[in-house]
Order: C-alpha cells, then structure tokens, then sequence
C-alpha cells in the first residue's frame, strides 16, 4: 500500500469534487483505501453496473436515500454524463457529497453537459511522487515513470507496454474523435520525440504526415484526457521579447519513452535530459495541486535571443533543471537574465550535483534537496 499525498477526506469536508487524473495514476485504489466504509462507490468502469445506470439514471437518487453514507464516489463518470443531473439534484437536496473521477474531460464538455455550476470543484491525480515511493530510484523512474502498476512491478517492462497498447489506445478510440488509429499512432510516436519542445505543428504534421488542423486536434486529445499538458510563456517581460509558442509535455516519462520508442535511456542522452525535466515539472505540478495552490500559475520562459528558463511558478520560483552531475555558473544565463527583469523571488538551478551552494541570489541545489525543501512547504 502507499500512502498517496492526496486527502480525499479533507477534500470531502469542504465540497463535492471532481477528481481526474490519467488511466491507472490509482483513483479507484485510492477511493478504496481511503473512504473504504464510508462511501458508496459506483464503478462505471464494470459494464453491468453502466448499463443498470444507463437504463435507469434515477436509480442513484434511490440509492443516496437508501445507504446511510453521506458520501457517494462515482468512477469514471465521463461514461454516463447524465448522471450529472441526479448528482446536481442531490447535492442541493440531500447533503451528500460526491466525489466524481474520470479519465477524460473531453466527453464531460461536450453537448451541454452538466458541469454541476460550481458546486463541484476540481482537484488531480498524478503518477506517484518523489515523496511518495519507499527507498525512491530516481533511474528506475525516469526510465519507468511513475504508474504505479509500472513502477512497484517486478516485470515494469510489461506493465508499461500494456499501458501503451491497451490503455492509451481504448481510452483515445472512445474519444470517437480518432477514427484512424494508425496516422493517431504516428503522431503519438511524433510528439513523444519532441516531448518536451515548443510546439511547433507544421513540423508535427510533416513529422507524421497529418494535416496541421489534425494535429491541433490530435494535442487537444491528449490534454483532454489527460495524458500532457501544454505549458505556456511567461511573457510579461519588459527587458527581453519572449516568445509565445507553447510546449507540451507528456503526463509520465516511462509513458512517453515507449510511445517514442526509445528502449534505453543513456545518462548523457538529450531524452534523458527530457525525462529528468518532465520528472520535476510533474513534482511541481503535483505539488502546486496537492496544496490546492494555482497549477495555472505555472509557466515557462524563452527570450528571442535564446535565454531560457525552464519553469516559473507564479512571481515566487524560477527553476532551470539540468540533469548534469557537474554544475557551475556557466550554467545560469538564462536565470541571470530573468532576474533582471525585477519579477521573481527565488532563482534554483536544479541538477543532479550532489554539492549545494549558493551563488548572489541562485542556488544550485541537488535535485532531492530541491524537493524535499518543495514538498515541505519551504518554496511556496
């Protein structure tokens, strides 16, 4: 068993949620160790309880009267939207609290979906933490990433390629809006390779030999069922023009080393470099969520000029990630760059040299000691 950062408890005691997160990032594992005995849970995912559902949506109400349980967790609600409606009705007229979990917002936004106006916040899951997993094997997780099937498997090789074949491509072909899944299997292998990079689609779409408008929609895809995220420029800079192209990042790094095809990641490597990236934009992401602070806040930054910084957090954090074991100030133009421009608080470089230290206003952190001060609360 292992302990996840997320308290869906606490969460509960405030509002109704919805809970998303990626196939197998452990929501239904965690709805049954954490509120095991004091909620219903209905599971949408088995098709006989979908059907009962889906032939009688009012059956929920009947259900919420009948089990003394003041909490009702839904699975993978985005297979019945319409349950929606009961879940608005009871929540107003009955006190209980509903924690809704899907894989996929991209059916939940679709025809007029009842979205609960409000009464339902939002909160993630993510692959597994850095804080979480007992005696952490930071090769282990950048080669394997961090679903947590894959990663406490004896076979994660296995595990990851089933992911991959079967998980990904059921969950991409009931979005209906892939009809053809071999030029959708081109542009994943396309945009697993460029994981990481600004995005750039007529590239892609020559890459994968699918029109441009496809592959916008293709991306749409991916963040809609929460498999990446687009990451936008910081560009409120006055000293240096940014630029406004996004880049797009994958949910995991094992995920995205198999979809690029890539069998072995080499220390010195630039996938391995883009695997330890991903690695600490995921521990932000998860802990900016977590703590129910402003993901949205999350930014990077690039000059015209080349100057770049890899992850802004608000106005607090700016934080350029190498994954070399040797780092100097040689390594901090573009966090040098930033800091003229009078915006941002803290300045890390974070690499995998284990030597802390401390250089004006930047620090040169080892990336654990990054993300113990991180996941202490001594960052933000």
């Amino acid at each position: 068993m292992i302990a996840r950062h997320l308290n869906l408890q606490q969460l509960l005691q405030q509002k109704s949620f919805f809970l998303f997160g990626p196939r197998a990032v452990g929501k239904s594992t965690l709805i049954a160790q954490q509120l095991r005995d004091q909620a219903t849970v209905i599971d949408l995912l088995n098709e006989r309880v979908l059907l009962e559902f889906t032939a009688d949506p009012e059956r929920l109400e009947a259900i919420a009267l009948r089990d003394k349980h003041k909490v009702m967790a839904i699975d993978e609600i985005q297979r019945l939207p319409q349950l929606l409606n009961s879940v608005h009705r009871l929540i107003e007229g009955s006190g209980v609290r509903f924690l809704l979990t899907g894989s996929s917002t991209r059916k939940l936004r679709r025809g007029g979906t009842n979205l609960l106006a409000g009464r339902a916040w939002l909160a993630y899951l993510f692959p597994l933490t850095f804080g979480e997993i007992e005696n952490f094997d930071l090769a282990r997780y950048l080669h394997y990433g961090g679903l947590p099937a894959v990663y406490t498997s004896a076979n994660p090789d296995e595990e990851l390629n089933a992911y991959v074949s079967i998980y990904l491509k059921e969950e991409i072909r009931e979005e209906g809006i892939v009809r053809q899944l071999p030029p959708f299997n081109r542009f994943l292998r396309t945009m697993a390779l460029a994981n990481c990079e600004l995005i750039n689609f007529n590239n892609l779409s020559r890459d994968c030999q699918v029109a441009a408008s496809t592959v916008r929609e293709y991306v749409q895809v991916l963040e809609d069922t929460l498999l990446g995220m687009t990451l936008l420029p910081w560009r409120a800079s006055q000293r240096r023009k940014a630029t406004a192209t996004a880049k797009f990042y994958f949910f995991d790094t094992g995920v995205a080393r198999v979809l690029a095809g890539i069998e072995h990641t080499e220390r010195m490597s630039t996938a391995y470099g883009k695997s330890f990236e991903l690695f600490i934009l995921m521990e932000l992401r998860a802990y900016l969520s977590y703590t129910r602070q402003h993901t949205a806040d999350l930014h990077f930054w690039r000059s015209r000029y080349g100057h770049e910084v890899d992850f802004l957090v608000g106005k607090e954090l700016a934080i350029e990630v190498k994954a070399s074991t040797n780092t100097s100030t040689r390594d901090l133009p573009g966090l040098k760059a930033l800091s003229e421009e009078g915006v941002f608080k803290k300045f890390y470089l974070v690499s995998q040299d284990r030597m802390n230290r401390k250089h004006t206003v930047f620090h040169l952190v080892h990336w654990q000691t990054f993300l113990h001060e991180l996941w202490d609360g001594q960052l933000l």
